[in-house]
């Protein structure tokens, strides 16, 4: 293949793609980091020791270093004399498994949150648990199968002046992600029926909307952001679309950052909407005759609570941070003062 050959001009221009690409999708993780840092600061750093908290700086951080190892694997390929076809095979491997190893972590998360919102069905959790671990045996199969088809479609480019590793794939490429996309859809019809079922979603405590309707909205957009990304991912990996490939970046900062975001964004609702003072126009003072106590009057009399507001949100509180599990925290108000006599 000449160098004038409109192939390899072609070539030549999608390896530039990923290139600047993943420049962009750092420079992204980066800004997202610096802007949410006082958020961090506020309501992560001063969290007591929890799953929630390790998985936050897990994913969030993870995904830093991760864009920074793309955007330096990808860069250092294009000096001479480093590029090789072992090389690149084995680089392609590595950017697919710790991806997927990013992938899965927020998918755990999401496991726990489905189980909490089930009022911690072991059913549930045993479903999605068995399910998961499927997918992953699905994509190291398939990865495994496309070791070999990517050793032999590199072979007839490696040799060409080329800046990076050839952008070319081996047939099945797409199916790759497809376990993954599969297993994203199945926890997001839970989300979705919890939402469709769950009596407490739409009622609100004190006029603050319900952590079982905070965490259902979070998790349906982040199953909208993630399935996207995933669907499209597929669609780059399918000729026939034309999309070109723009590599991991994109794919690995938006997971980052929607999960971290949305971790975030909870420990801000909890903090400030369960563990913040009581609402005072909330407590009731009953007066009755003389003699006799007041009744403090629980707030939650009238409502009809699912499992999800009762039991389960002491779970929704350990994924949010909390640091206590105090009714209070469930956002009910209870009156100040417990015997009041009144002559």
């Amino acid at each position: 293949m000449a160098d004038s050959d409109p192939e390899f001009i072609a070539l030549y221009n999608r390896n530039l793609i990923p290139l600047n690409v993943v420049i962009c999708s750092l420079v992204w993780v980066l800004h997202d980091y610096f802007i949410t840092l006082e958020d961090e600061v506020t309501y992560i750093w001063t969290q007591r020791p929890s799953f929630g908290r390790f998985m936050f700086f897990w994913i969030h951080y993870y995904t830093i270093i991760l864009l920074i190892f793309d955007a330096v694997q990808l860069h250092s390929l294009t000096l001479p004399g480093v590029r090789t076809r072992e090389l690149c095979l084995a680089l392609d491997l590595t950017n697919r498994i710790v991806g997927a190893i990013n992938l899965w972590s927020v998918e755990i998360i999401m496991q726990i949150r489905i189980y909490a919102l089930f009022n911690r069905s072991k059913k549930i959790a045993l479903f999605n648990g068995i399910f998961f671990l499927i997918s992953i045996a699905m994509f190291l199969w398939m990865l495994s199968v496309r070791a070999y088809q990517r050793n032999k479609a590199l072979a007839p480019f490696v040799h060409l002046p080329l800046i990076g590793c050839p952008v070319v794939h081996g047939t099945g490429q797409w199916g790759l992600w497809f376990p993954a996309t599969m297993y994203e859809l199945l926890l997001f019809g839970f989300a979705l029926y919890k939402a469709a079922t769950s009596s407490t979603v739409g009622m609100k405590l004190n006029h603050r909307p319900s952590l079982t309707a905070i965490l259902l909205q979070e998790n349906i957009r982040y199953f909208l952001v993630v399935g996207c990304i995933l669907i499209f991912n597929n669609l780059m990996n399918v000729r026939a679309t034309r999309i070109p490939c723009f590599g991991f970046g994109p794919f690995h900062a938006s997971v980052g950052i929607a999960t971290s975001r949305m971790l975030i964004h909870l420990r801000k609702f909890s903090s400030k909407s369960l563990d913040g003072e009581p609402d005072p126009v909330s407590q009731e003072i009953c007066f009755i005759d003389p003699g006799s106590i007041t009744v403090r009057h629980d707030p939650r009399e009238g409502f009809d609570f699912d499992d999800s507001s009762s039991q389960g949100s002491l779970d929704l509180e350990s994924i949010a941070g909390s640091p206590s599990h105090s009714l209070s925290d469930h956002g009910v108000n209870v009156a100040g003062p417990s015997h009041l006599g009144v002559t």
